[in-house]
């Protein structure tokens, strides 16, 4: 930003170009640094922003840049006594590298599927779970009455159709429904008890 001079004031009293504040800044001169920052951040935020797209990353950018001249100020002489030029080219440079690790990080998260470990006790409490759960469910069945025992033996556990165990059975399949029925409201009350 430039320092408009006060009506009658000095006219030589304008703020200094940015090869004269470069030049002071390297001297150590933070006031000198912090006129350049001001004068040039919000123009490297917006053209980090237009090679980036992000709001978030043309900041990191933007930050990253003017510490990379706060740090290399003293290195060389500015070219034409304007700064902008090269924070331009420092401000591009750091969102092609920061552009590069995104695209390897994307790569990596394409290429590398996190997969939760299977973990072995799982299989086992399913299993003892399974285990007593049947247990349960096969001391349920022999406390049955004998015509419903049998049906839901064979076609509970057996896996047998009702016309298959119908005919095991010599009854009628309405027979062998109508006890599965009976047997899957009592194992069901049963069950939900214990």
């Amino acid at each position: 930003m430039i320092a408009v001079p006060e009506p009658g004031g000095d006219p030589s009293a304008e703020s200094p170009a940015d090869g004269e504040l470069w030049s002071r800044a390297a001297g150590g001169d933070d006031a000198a640094f912090t006129e350049l920052f001001h004068r040039h951040v919000e123009a490297v935020w917006n053209h980090a922003y237009r090679l980036t797209g992000s709001w978030a990353t043309a900041e990191d950018v933007a930050s990253s840049t003017f510490v990379t001249a706060w740090r290399k100020c003293g290195d060389f002489d500015l070219v034409n006594d304007s700064a902008r030029p090269w924070l331009f080219t420092v401000a591009a440079n750091l969102a092609r590298t920061q552009g590069r690790g995104e695209r390897r990080w994307r790569r990596l998260r394409g290429a590398v599927r996190l997969e939760v470990a299977h973990d072995h006790a799982d299989d086992v409490t399913d299993r003892v779970d399974g285990q007593d759960t049947l247990r349960r469910a096969v001391e349920a069945i022999r406390r049955l009455p004998r015509s419903q025992r049998q049906a839901a033996e064979l076609c509970l556990l057996g896996d047998l159709s009702v016309a298959e165990a119908a005919s095991a059975l010599g009854v009628a399949e309405v027979t062998v429904r109508s006890q599965i029925s009976r047997a899957r409201a009592r194992l069901r009350h049963t069950l939900e008890e214990s």
